[in-house]
């Protein structure tokens, strides 16, 4: 069976959400039986965007097989609670790449390589690439706005496909923004016009124009709106702020988007859609029962993605705990010792974020203490969990110079150190330990009461580990390393027995939480942290003062 295409392109401006569009789309299709993907296009140079700041594009979100990719991958594995892989994410970095490595190679035949036809060519293999593995719909987002050039190979790619494949087998969705003029009090469909405009002279033109907007579409906008962009009244969407992502696909489901899209696409095998889990998920979500406070440490909490998938996590183990998760940002580069007490006041559990370099690495040390000396439940991830190592060391073992080689090469005690088959690289892109890994749990550990069982696989993204030589010393003043990996050794897990809760992982969980499974960790933690808040309640005039809501 050949795979039907949908294309999702943007205009007016970029982070209108595209990607959530995408992936509630996709939610929507399976619900209804069918077997769907997402991939995304990104049109800048790099090769992916593991070398990128966080400050640039965010979180760098992580395959099962090692893929450093986009951060809207995870939108689309949190949705459909399926795994994605390299294949579904293509930047023009890599386009560009392949192209000149093959025209390196003499393939081209001493042709003149052009964008059009090779550029587009290799772009429309990878496009069609996932078609070979048996999806009834295959969902492709172009990255970027159109009008810009960086966009155009790609948005040349779609015009090519939208001529080349039966007329049932492709559609394009735009996603557009209908801006509302406070001082006139109306709604403007202009920049949509031309935004259409705008993608109809590069040859593609839109099935289905979805509409971000502040205010409800009258109907006499919707008619304005399909009467000059081209396109039936039915295929104008309304895409209304939300309260949440989660109530994208319900909102997309009550304009029809779905069906809108089968109709054109000529399927007919699919049935109501089966949203129970995904309801249920929305009911607790939107009536906690209470509230916790979790202190999310780390360099970049200024940047809401560069934690994407720690924050939504926390939303899916709160719903699975029946209470909301109040995340409080605390910047690890202003803790010190003086006033690391007033900085975490009020918290019911602390998580010290992952990252990389010497920046904010003090303060995150001082913040572990804390937790470990005043019982607050604790979550370290990966450097995270280095600085729980290195806090142990210093304060318990009494080894004052230890540190990791990453931020001090010179350290006498090298509690963190470089992998040995990282010693030799220097080359930084796709060279990290990335993608899943399998990870042997220690019986009666509280990693195996989270868990549930002693084999498990996650995600890394990392250079410096654990070093084995300090292994015993740790161990034997109590701090308990129970997960490893069976191959090599490596400490993954690292956990106190004498603590409400108290744990640090070398990989990166809060990748595989999605809505309808949630990560254990990020569960048992949250449960931790709602035990905390009940236990440390106060008495106010005989009175129990709780934070229900």
């Amino acid at each position: 069976m050949t795979s039907k295409h949908i294309f999702v392109t943007g205009g007016v401006t970029s982070s209108l959400g595209k990607g959530i569009i995408a992936a509630s789309l996709a939610k929507l299709l399976q619900a209804r039986g069918l077997n769907v993907t997402i991939q995304k296009f990104d049109p800048y140079i790099n090769v992916d965007p593991g070398t990128l700041n966080p400050y640039e594009h965010g979180e760098c979100y992580v395959t099962d097989d090692g893929a450093e990719t986009d951060l809207d991958l995870g939108h689309y594995e949190r949705f459909l609670s399926t795994a994605t892989s390299q294949a579904n994410n293509v930047t023009t970095g890599r386009i560009y790449e392949t192209v000149i490595n093959n025209e390196r190679e003499g393939k081209y035949l001493g042709k003149t390589v052009q964008v059009v036809p090779h550029i587009t060519d290799e772009i429309k293999r990878r496009m069609l690439l996932l078609s070979q593995e048996g999806f009834d719909i295959v969902i492709t987002e172009i990255g970027g706005t159109v009008g810009d050039i960086e966009s155009l190979p790609f948005i040349e790619a779609v015009r090519q496909l939208q001529w080349e494949l039966p007329e049932e087998d492709c559609l394009v969705i735009h996603l557009t923004l209908i801006p509302y003029l406070k001082a006139a009090k109306e709604l403007k469909t202009k920049p949509t016009q031309h935004s259409v405009r705008q993608l109809s002279q590069e040859g593609v033109h839109p099935d289905i124009i979805v509409c971000r907007t502040e205010e409800a579409l009258s109907d006499d906008i919707r008619k304005k709106i399909a009467l000059f962009c081209n396109v039936k009244t039915e295929a104008v969407i309304e895409a209304v702020d939300a309260s949440t992502i989660y109530d994208v696909p319900l909102l997309m489901m009550e304009e029809r988007l779905d069906l809108i899209c089968l109709k054109k696409l000529n399927i007919t095998n699919y049935h109501e859609p089966e949203l129970e889990k995904w309801g249920r998920f929305l009911d607790k979500l939107k009536a906690p029962k209470r509230k916790i406070t979790i202190g999310l440490i780390g360099k970049y909490v200024e940047l809401q993605d560069a934690y994407k998938s720690i924050l939504e996590a926390f939303i899916h183990a709160g719903a699975m705990n029946e209470c909301k998760v109040q995340v409080v940002n605390i910047h690890s580069e202003y803790i010190t010792q003086e006033n690391v007490a007033e900085k975490l006041d009020g918290l019911h559990g602390l998580l010290v974020a992952p990252g990389f370099g010497n920046r904010g690495t003090e303060g995150k040390i001082i913040a572990v203490q804390y937790a470990r000396e005043n019982g607050l439940p604790f979550f370290g991830i990966c450097l995270g969990m280095q600085m729980a190592v290195i806090e142990f060391a210093r304060n318990i073992l009494g080894l004052k110079e230890a540190h990791s080689t990453e931020m001090n090469p010179d350290t006498c005690d090298a509690v963190i150190d470089l992998m040995e088959e990282q010693k030799k690289i220097t080359s930084k892109g796709g060279t990290m330990r990335l993608g899943a890994y399998p990870c042997e749990i220690t019986p009666g550990s509280l990693a195996h009461s989270i868990y549930g069982t002693t084999q498990i696989s996650e995600r890394h993204r990392h250079r410096w580990e654990f070093n084995n030589y300090y292994l015993e010393q740790f161990e034997n003043a109590g701090l308990i390393t129970s997960g490893k990996n069976c191959d090599t050794g490596l400490v993954e897990i690292v956990e106190l027995a004498n603590h409400p809760f108290f744990i640090g992982v070398q990989y990166h969980p809060e990748l595989k939480s999605t809505v309808e499974n949630p990560h254990p960790l990020f569960v048992h933690f949250v449960k931790a942290a709602k035990e905390f808040a009940e236990k440390n309640e106060v008495v106010e005039n005989g009175v129990l003062q709780s934070e229900m809501m």
